[in-house]
């Protein structure tokens, strides 16, 4: 089926062309700061996390998303995803290959990820984060492999590939949990330290995932002759809608506990975000325009005639997800060093050479998103003709 990667319009060659020189640019960033170290980077002794893994983070989530195209279709038989299970399985293929360049760009040194293979240790949630991010990519991209060659070929999966589907779903619940558990492992962190993380880390997922699935389904109707569904795209639009309604119920709740206890080791950190901290607010009008954009969003999908709107739905689902985004990535991020323990106030912002790498690693992963759907879309449309 790569021969069908190879074929397409001018349109989709410029687009090839533009994200291979984006690629290029972030490759040369990257020699830079592989030559010189982390030091081109705006981190800090107090935040030795920044803008690669705050992407990471975000990125898991939209991955871990993909299962809720795959849940209701192959264990509910919900016939209207047939269309889009496929687009949902790939999409998470391709967020799972910018996770792990997000890492790599991460490591100051890129051979240390061998570690975690050379030097096992089970009581770490690298070690369990490593194999589940590994595992369900292996399984998206053998399950949709086949999946996709067998509707080619107008014959039945073979009968494996069911079975790890079925794997598959925990492996999506697992890559964000355990990724939450990186974080609120954390004793020395209050912000992180909270046991609603990983449900809020499961919510905005559920939120952020489908949202930019559906604003893929818009761009595919625009440029193939493939339609994923209105109806499908509505259905993904009511998980949306609830979704991001209880990732907004799980920040009340963090926000009540912090100011109804006022342990001050956890409410500096709210206050910074929402309010600023000692002058320091750089981070007041991104956490504030997130949940303008998120609670907006909900109002729109909450209102079925709104929601109905083919002009407006992609709209909404774009507001949040970029809202989903500046919460789960910056506002995690920031949230989680400033302050430090020492209860000092160093503020990160990347610069922009680590602004020109992570957009290096989004051309990398919408490239491989690209020739997947591309894949799939002709695939569809042959079968179909």
């Amino acid at each position: 089926m790569l021969e069908i990667a190879i074929q397409g319009s001018k349109k989709y060659w410029l687009w090839i062309g533009l994200l291979l020189a984006v690629m290029g640019v972030g490759a040369i960033a990257y020699v830079d700061q592989f030559l010189n170290g982390l030091v081109i980077t705006g981190m800090s002794r107090d935040v030795s996390w920044g803008f690669y893994i705050a992407n990471f983070t975000f990125l898991v989530g939209v991955a871990a998303g993909g299962v809720m195209v795959v849940i209701p279709f192959y264990l509910h038989d919900y016939e209207r995803f047939h269309r889009i299970t496929i687009l949902g399985e790939f999409l998470a293929v391709a967020c799972l290959i910018m996770c792990l360049l997000f890492i790599v760009v991460d490591l100051g040194q890129p051979i240390r990820m061998l570690n975690v293979l050379l030097y096992p240790t089970p009581h770490s949630m690298l070690f369990y984060d490593m194999i589940v991010l590994n595992g369900y990519l292996f399984l998206n991209i053998v399950v949709g492999w086949k999946v996709l060659e067998a509707e080619r070929n107008q014959i039945e999966p073979v009968w494996w590939t069911k079975p790890l589907v079925y794997i598959s779903i925990p492996f999506a619940i697992g890559i964000h949990t355990v990724t939450a558990y990186l974080y609120c492992g954390l004793p020395g962190r209050g912000f992180w330290l909270t046991a609603i993380l990983a449900p809020r880390f499961l919510a905005s997922a559920f939120a952020a995932g489908p949202a930019f699935l559906i604003i893929l389904c818009y761009i595919i109707k625009k440029f193939t002759k493939f339609d994923p569904g209105w109806e499908a795209m509505q259905t993904l639009a009511k998980i949306v809608c609830y979704a991001i309604i209880a990732n907004l119920f799980f920040f009340a709740c963090e926000v009540f506990v912090v100011y109804y206890s006022g342990i001050p080791g956890h409410l500096s950190h709210t206050k910074y975000l929402l309010f600023g901290l000692h002058g320091h607010n750089m981070m007041v009008p991104w956490m504030w325009s997130a949940l303008i954009l998120m609670g907006v969003g909900a109002i729109f999908l909450l209102i079925p005639k709104l929601r109905n709107n083919h002009v407006l739905l992609p709209v909404t689902c774009a507001m949040i997800f970029f809202g989903a985004w500046i919460d789960k990535a910056l506002g995690m991020i920031a949230g989680g060093f400033v302050p430090s323990p020492l209860h000092h106030v160093n503020e990160y912002a990347p610069t922009l050479q680590e602004g020109i790498i992570a957009l290096g690693v989004y051309g990398a992963g919408f490239f491989v998103l690209t020739i997947l759907y591309k894949l799939a879309t002709t695939v569809k449309e042959e079968v179909r003709g």
